[in-house]
């Protein structure tokens, strides 16, 4: 699979349109719709803001694969369709105020089991 249709894959698993996609990365809508049409790729330069509006990494991107860990240092594969990759992909989705409420709720669940 070529990158561009791992990426409409991705919006079309958020539900994100071609025009809110535009809209977030700044990339022309002409230009995202050529890499649909032409099946070409992004440039090199529009893969970190393409990954930041997706809510995944470079490498997801790139080899198709969830990860998690260390990124410096360690990747771990998280497969598809199981609880993990659908608790990482839900996250992903939920504002940013929601996720600092996930974040304490964590916090409060590890304090707990001490």
């Amino acid at each position: 699979m070529i990158i561009s249709e791992r990426i409409f894959k991705i919006l079309e698993e958020k539900k994100i349109t071609q025009k809110v996609f535009s809209e977030r990365t700044g990339i022309a809508q002409s230009t995202i719709s050529d890499w649909k049409r032409k099946k070409t790729n992004p440039a090199a330069d529009k893969i970190l803001i393409i990954c930041e509006v997706l809510g995944i990494t470079p490498d997801e991107l790139l080899s198709e694969t969830e990860c998690r860990g260390n990124r410096q240092t360690e990747y771990i594969r998280i497969e598809k369709g199981t609880e993990e990759y659908i608790l990482l992909d839900s996250y992903r989705s939920l504002k940013q105020s929601d996720k600092g409420r996930i974040w304490g709720y964590l916090e409060a669940l590890q304090e707990k089991r001490l």
